[in-house]
């Protein structure tokens, strides 16, 4: 079982409430002591990690409207004794969900448009083009092991669990701008080097099909899956990087030689990636009871869920219908 070191620096006068408000969630381990500045103590409260939600969501409660205070939490590798079976069991929750404030972290720092996801970007695009153009699928697969795309895509959905409009919008301009430099330096490269239209894995990004949804909606519940229950995302990371940048590249590269029936084919994948993706994490935040602590933070979180989710569900259809004419007409 995972376990967290939960401190907490506050104000000597609020210890009796903070000692309240820790007491009440049972945890396995809590002390409180004076701090090395006058007037602070620090309480340290050791918890399972699925149940560390339940005891910072008491905290800040009990914080609210303070000043002076401090909330770490930290991982702890190893503790002896070792905690008993019963102390496990009583623990344990039925949801193994990652704290709000370790998500939030996690997810955050993988959406920071700097000068890494910019090389690492333009370097996948370039690997993924050739990859694609050669039609070697060990190329391909190595250029989505480099691809950031996973961190702005959670970071949309988890905004959107949230009703975080700032995480939203600095997510999706990072995606965008991810995308978009992939479309441009494969245009680019489209421009100087003659397509090879013999290539299965490039003309395979030219139509859109029904399992290419269902790979979409897959490596989203596979993405948010892997950060709600801390489990490992490399993998999960080079899957949604398939159903992204692939297509992204196959559009810009066609369009760069002239193919724009071809290229048309690739964005009409890439648009269908995208929202498929999105609209499983987001429900999968939802089934992992991510939410706000605070009930208007939950009310617009519930609003921002509800409106992305109509407006995906539309384009899911609109999608649907789109490759059934595209079926019928093209193939």
């Amino acid at each position: 079982m995972s376990l967290r070191l939960i401190l907490a620096i506050f104000p000597e006068r609020l210890s009796e409430r903070i000692r309240s408000a820790a007491a009440a969630c049972d945890p396995i381990d809590l002390k409180i002591e004076e701090d090395g500045e006058e007037g602070l103590r620090t309480a340290e409260i050791v918890v399972s990690a699925d149940y560390s939600q339940n005891v910072l969501d008491a905290l800040q409660t009990a914080l609210e409207g303070e000043d002076g205070w401090r909330i770490n939490v930290l991982p702890i590798e190893a503790t002896l004794p070792r905690v008993s079976e019963d102390e496990i069991k009583r623990q344990e929750s039925n949801r193994k969900t990652t704290a709000r404030e370790e998500l939030y972290e996690d997810v955050a720092n993988g959406a920071q448009l700097d000068i890494n996801f910019v090389v690492l970007t333009l370097t996948s695009a370039i690997v993924a083009t050739i990859g694609l153009n050669e039609d070697n699928v060990a190329v391909i697969i190595g250029a989505m092991v480099i691809a950031p795309l996973l961190g702005p895509n959670l970071a949309f959905s988890l905004g959107v669990a949230l009703g975080d409009l700032v995480l939203m919008r600095k997510a999706a301009i990072v995606s965008a701008a991810g995308l978009g430099m992939t479309l441009v330096l494969a245009l680019l490269i489209g421009l100087v080097l003659p397509a090879n239209l013999d290539s299965v894995e490039l003309l395979r990004r030219t139509h859109v099909w029904y399992g290419d949804a269902v790979l979409a909606l897959a490596s989203g519940v596979a993405a948010s899956l892997s950060i709600t229950s801390r489990l490992p995302s490399t993998l999960v990371g080079v899957m949604v990087a398939v159903a992204l940048m692939p297509p992204a590249v196959a559009a810009g590269f066609l369009a760069g030689g002239g193919n724009f029936a071809g290229a048309f084919g690739a964005l009409i994948l890439l648009i269908t990636n995208v929202v498929c993706l999105n609209l499983t994490s987001q429900l999968v935040f939802i089934w992992k009871g991510v939410r706000p602590r605070r009930w208007l933070e939950r009310r617009a979180a519930k609003d921002a869920i509800r409106t992305n989710l109509i407006v995906l569900g539309l384009l899911v259809v609109l999608q649907i219908a789109v490759i059934t004419v595209w079926a019928h007409f093209f193939e």
